[in-house]
């Protein structure tokens, strides 16, 4: 059939956090320019760019650490260690 797409092929994978970190980092750009425009002084965009940018950074960081987790393979009993003694519900 011509509509239907053949199984074998595998979709690539989204890159969702690198959407969200573009995303971010046109707001590090967006948010000055509007604070400038509506008469903010210099040093307070900057100052608001400044700090946007280190919190991009940081959910940058912890984004690809998450995904580095989430691609790890789990353990065979479960991901959650438990002392011999401890009832487990």
């Amino acid at each position: 059939m011509p509509g239907r797409r053949p199984t074998s092929k595998q979709r690539p994978t989204p890159d969702t956090a690198g959407d969200v970190v573009r995303w971010a980092v046109f707001s590090c750009v967006l948010v000055p320019v509007v604070l400038l425009w509506y008469g903010t002084s210099l040093a307070g965009a900057t100052g608001t760019a400044l700090g946007l940018a280190a919190v991009t950074g940081v959910c940058r960081i912890l984004l690809r650490r998450s995904e580095r987790c989430a691609a790890r393979p789990t353990p065979q009993g479960g991901g959650r260690h438990t002392k011999g003694g401890t009832p487990v519900d």
